[in-house]
This record gives C-alpha cells, structure tokens and sequence, in this order.
C-alpha cells in the first residue's frame, strides 16, 4: 500500500516528536547505568573509607549503582589523569583530594592534566587537618618550646615524612619557613614507618592526618604539639592549634572533593551536586565522617570545590618551589 504525501508528514511528524520525547526521557533517566567513582589511591586507607561510605550513600539517593575504582599510583596522578580523559558522560567521577588536585601541579613535572581546567568540580566534602606529633623525649611540649629548642642548636632536629612532596613534607617545608627553623626532613615510604620509627624515638616529629594520630595520642606514645589549621580539630579538641601559637597563618589539611571530567552537561553535574549535598547536610552521614577526623562546611558547592582547589595550587606552588622538590 502506498502511502499518501499527507499521510507520509504526518509519519515524519509523529516518528520526530517521538525520537524528541524519548530524548527528553533519556535526560530525565541520569543516571540510567552504574557510575565509576574512582578513588586515586589504595583500599584500606582513610580516603577509600571515606569514598565507600558517599558511594553507598550516594547511591541510594540517585537510585543507582556507584561502583568505587582504585587507581592508585603516582600520588593520585594515574586515577586523575584516567577521570580527566574520560567520556565527559557524567558516568566517570572521582573523589579527589589535596594531592591530585592541587600540590601534583607543581610538584610533578610531566603531568598531563590540569586540575583547574580538566575537571569539573562537583562537590565540596571537608578536610582532614595535620597535626604535629613529636617524640615523648623531646623536651618541649607546645610550637613556641620547638622553635626555642632548635634556634638554641640549628639543624639538630629532624622531622619523617610518607615521602618526598607528601603533605607531610611540605608540612615540614612550610613550618620551617614561616617559623624560621632548621628541621631536617627524613622521607619515608609511607605514613606507616614514619610513625613506627617516631615511636621509636629514631626521629623528632612527624605532621600527620588527625585520624591516622589519634590512637597514639589516646595512648600517650606521642606528644601532640599543635593542630595545623586554622581552627581546632574536633577530634582533638583539647590540642591548640599552630596557628594559635605564634605562626598566625599556618595552615596545612588535606581536602577532599567530588570532580568529573571537563564538558560534562550542566544537568548532570547539578544532579550529582544535589545527590552528594543531600547526604552531606544527613545528620548519620557528618557524624560518621566526623568520626573518621573530617571537618565539614555547611558549603558543598561546585563554586566552593573551585575556589579551593585554585587557592590551594598557589599556596602549595610556592611551598614546592621553596622545598625544591620535584617528581616525575
């Protein structure tokens, strides 16, 4: 049977609002598949628990599967640099922190992404302050004791860190040059043997993450001397910060945020904000992150994500240019 010109139009028509209804489903699905929340270091750690739990979360507030990924290495380069040249789909996104997303500009020299511009900021999660534990035996118990204790012998003291440009380092790096110290750094292979030889007394100091501190300060074995951010840690409450101690703007904290690759539509990014703010403002949810150390804003936007991140590759851009550090 041949069709007439006035029935074939209205097959075209019916056929177009159709395809354009069924596109307009498609938007309103997101997410219709599982999402790959990549996490750029390994399981077990604070960041990956912290990443299981938004997942889990997360995924019951959008109504799908959120699968986490480890692609640890290079410390957090290879998990980024994977978000970063992912299909900008809204079905890649990871949970990023300081290292990836702010001291690696500087701090590697062949790195093929940047975090200001390769990545669309989500949502802002909080920090996890460090604080500076030292040896029971050094004699001295608050930041302006330390600070006397090295000037009286320049260069006596040392201080272990995770690493060559860990935050730990650069810890160390900026204490020394806004309190005019000479503390020598000692790198590591991990948070892990910095601590087992601070027990030991084989080293002075460390700067740590308040989670990874606090069993050894609940048990006495270390001595903390300061917080180093700008307000106290509500796991530590009883410990002063540095900053309140004569080093007014001293302030070093890991962040943690929510990105996916650059170009991602504008509804989908908004509809993961949304998803990720409505289980950071739950009650259940601050109280287990707060128990594992974060410090959390009542700010979880995509701008705020953004600020920081651009705040924080300047101010770690000049402490890696003052250690002198570089990786490849």
């Amino acid at each position: 049977m041949q069709m007439t010109r006035r029935t074939s139009i209205a097959v075209a028509l019916a056929l177009t609002w159709g395809l354009s209804q069924h596109g307009v489903a498609l938007a309103e699905t997101y997410p219709a598949k599982p999402i790959t929340f990549v996490v750029p270091f390994p399981p077990g750690g604070p960041t990956d628990a912290m990443a299981r739990l938004l997942a889990s979360e997360v995924s019951a507030e959008l109504g799908q599967t959120i699968v986490v990924d480890n692609r640890n290495g290079a410390g957090g380069n290879i998990g980024a640099s994977m978000v970063a040249r992912a299909a900008p789909d809204g079905y890649t996104i990871m949970f990023g922190t300081s290292g990836p997303l702010a001291i690696n500009q500087s701090l590697y020299s062949k790195l093929d992404y940047d975090p200001r511009t390769s990545f669309a900021p989500i949502a802002y999660v909080g920090y996890l302050p460090n604080i500076l534990l030292v040896r029971n035996e050094l004699p001295a118990s608050n930041v302006q004791e330390l600070i006397a204790l090295d000037k009286k012998d320049p260069g006596h003291m040392n201080f272990a860190s995770s690493g060559n440009g860990a935050s730990s380092h650069l810890a160390g790096v900026l204490f020394n040059g806004m309190a005019g110290t000479t503390l020598q750094h000692v790198p590591y292979r991990g948070t892990g043997p910095a601590l087992a030889d601070l027990l030991g007394s084989q080293v002075d100091m460390t700067f740590t993450d308040v989670l990874t501190a606090l069993p050894y300060i609940q048990s006495g074995k270390v001595k903390p001397l300061g917080v180093a951010t700008a307000k106290p840690s509500q796991a530590v409450p009883s410990v002063p910060t540095i900053a309140s101690q004569g080093l007014p703007d001293y302030d070093v904290s890991v962040f943690f945020g929510v990105v996916a690759p650059k170009d991602v539509p504008q509804d989908r990014l908004t509809r993961l904000n949304q998803a990720f703010a409505t289980v950071l403002n739950n009650e259940e949810v601050r109280a287990k992150l707060e128990a594992q150390g974060l410090e959390m804003t009542d700010d979880t936007s995509a701008a705020y994500l953004s600020q920081i991140i651009g705040s924080e590759v300047s101010k770690w851009a000049a402490v890696v240019k003052a250690a002198g550090a570089q990786l490849d």
